[in-house]
């Protein structure tokens, strides 16, 4: 069965070069400036939003913006930068499911510690604009994200691979990189579509936490069906 997933998870990092010069009342604009920017991101896109518009979500002059953060593509990146935790606890979670000796549900247990987190983020109230602002980056990738993808995602993406290709000895790096693709793809289409709401005629919800023991099996048997020979 596939391992429970976290109920919680770290709480969201500010850059730690921004740390050092918080006075007592600035962190609040700070994370404000943050989490309005995350939102516009998530619901526009990057390019269809400035910094005069993120200013006035937040409820800031629009010279603080840059004074915590500079230009908007280093905003952009700082809120990735911000949510390095949830990264960092999937890769632990990564870690135990795949740690030797390799048990019999190794493979349900590593495709939980993908898809739990991320579901469980996207329908936490802190988590769901950032949850959302990734998927579409990933699906509609621009050059800004491109350097966030390299940065953050890529390395968790090849932890992942490499334990596929433990769990999956006989599979070459090329077969395991088109299922990761694939699992991601279903992830991303789970978080984003509202479209299952009619074709259910109403028996389904978007994004329904409820659905995700289906998704896992769906892509932990595509998995096998693909490796194992």
């Amino acid at each position: 069965m596939p391992a429970e997933m976290p109920s919680t998870f770290p709480q969201r990092r500010l850059p730690e070069s921004r740390k050092a010069s918080q006075g007592d009342a600035q962190p609040n604009r700070q994370r404000a400036i943050l989490l309005a920017a995350e939102k516009l991101f998530a619901l526009r896109g990057y390019h269809a939003v400035s910094i005069r518009e993120i200013a006035a979500e937040a409820g800031v002059p629009l010279a603080l913006v840059g004074y915590y953060y500079g230009a908007k593509q280093d905003l952009y990146y700082a809120i990735f930068e911000s949510w390095q935790g949830t990264i960092d606890t999937r890769l632990a979670q990564l870690r135990a499911a795949t740690q030797p000796p390799i048990a019999d549900d190794a493979l349900e247990r590593l495709i939980a510690s993908f898809i739990g987190p991320v579901v469980a983020l996207h329908g936490s109230p802190e988590g769901q604009y950032y949850a959302l602002m990734a998927a579409r980056e990933l699906a509609l990738p621009t050059a800004e994200s491109d350097k966030a993808q390299r940065e953050f995602f890529d390395p968790l993406a090849h932890a992942y691979l490499d334990a596929l290709q433990v769990l999956f000895p006989g599979s070459s790096r090329g077969q395991v990189a088109w299922c990761y693709q694939f699992m991601l793809g279903a992830l991303l289409h789970f978080l984003s579509d509202t479209r299952v709401a009619r074709l259910s005629k109403g028996e389904n919800q978007p994004a329904d936490p409820a659905a995700t023991p289906h998704l896992l099996r769906f892509v932990t048997a595509g998995f096998r069906a693909v490796l194992v020979t």
